[in-house]
């Protein structure tokens, strides 16, 4: 009787999660071959911003991973620009504020951006990540 009694118990659910049978995978712009293929080009366009039009007029055009990059650099670019043209046109708090803390954020988003490239990551960038230019 004992026995029995043991072996139901040892049947009945137990209220700890079941381990993870594989770890999730990060949302990448496209197969892993696109992905790996334009890295390059990803990357390329957050250290020059200028140059984001890279992927648009080269092979990647077609890449959903490429084109994502190039529009997170635009925006990039875009919010630079407004940053250095606000900073030098308001006194005072343009150039010891906006100028100082713009920089700073602007190069915290460059590095967020070539991680997240290099490592096949279609994240958008905090802030200013959300718009989309480039469709």
């Amino acid at each position: 009787m004992e026995e029995q009694n043991m072996n139901q118990s040892q049947n009945q659910p137990t209220d700890q999660p079941a381990p993870a049978s594989e770890p999730q995978q990060a949302n990448t712009g496209g197969g892993d071959n696109d992905v790996e293929k334009n890295k390059l080009m990803a990357i390329v366009g957050y250290i020059f911003p200028i140059l984001f039009f890279i992927p648009l007029v080269t092979e990647a055009k077609d890449s959903p991973f490429a084109k994502f990059h190039a529009n997170q650099q635009l925006i990039l670019l875009i919010f630079a620009i407004a940053v250095n043209i606000i900073g030098s046109i308001l006194p005072i708090i343009g150039w010891f504020l906006i100028l100082p803390i713009g920089s700073i954020m602007i190069l915290v988003f460059v590095i967020m951006g070539v991680i997240n490239a290099s490592q096949g990551k279609t994240k958008a960038l905090p802030l200013i990540g959300g718009f989309q230019i480039i469709k």
